[in-house]
């Protein structure tokens, strides 16, 4: 189980039984999916993969991964797990629409660098980011991420390969 981070207006805490409702709602909402893995799946498949949060991440210390919460309710989803398209670790978050714009991505992307640096001792974090998707691209560019690929999709999409190195962000040499 991951541990629970707290930022000045987010709760990051593991997912709980209770949660799958608002979990689906999230993944359902095709503005949300549309930027998320392959995009937007059926309301079983995203049942299914909370289920496996439970029975596979967490049951087998995967990854970390987390509800984000705001006031007690969840309003996201975030996780940074190793992965071989990338040879590194990748932070993946996600905010319902309603917490769009107000700094929350910011302060969920800052949190998940600060983890990955700080608690796992990484050099480097990647994100994985579709070309079209120019609002995290940004918000990225803003916290210390450099764009260092692009990869072509099957389905002809671009992803952009985005880096952001502790030394360059002037982190420690080590974890805290």
């Amino acid at each position: 189980m991951p541990p629970t981070l707290h930022t000045p207006r987010l709760l990051l805490d593991p997912y709980t039984p209770d949660d799958e409702e608002g979990f689906v709602v999230l993944f359902q909402d095709v503005r949300v999916s549309r930027w998320m893995g392959d995009g937007p799946s059926s309301e079983a498949d995203d049942r299914a993969l909370f289920g496996r949060i439970f029975s596979k991440v967490y049951a087998r210390d995967l990854f970390d991964v987390w509800a984000v919460r705001r006031e007690g309710r969840l309003v996201g989803h975030a996780e940074i797990k190793r992965t071989d398209a990338v040879d590194g670790h990748e932070i993946v978050y996600a905010l319902a629409p309603e917490a769009w714009g107000s700094g929350l991505g910011t302060e969920l992307a800052e949190a998940l660098l600060a983890y990955g640096f700080e608690t796992l001792g990484l050099a480097e974090v990647h994100a994985t980011v579709a070309a079209e998707n120019e609002a995290s691209l940004r918000l990225l560019g803003r916290i210390g991420f450099a764009h260092v690929r692009d990869v072509e999709e099957d389905d002809g999409g671009l992803t952009r390969v985005l880096t952001a190195c502790r030394r360059r962000l002037g982190a420690g040499s080590g974890p805290r």
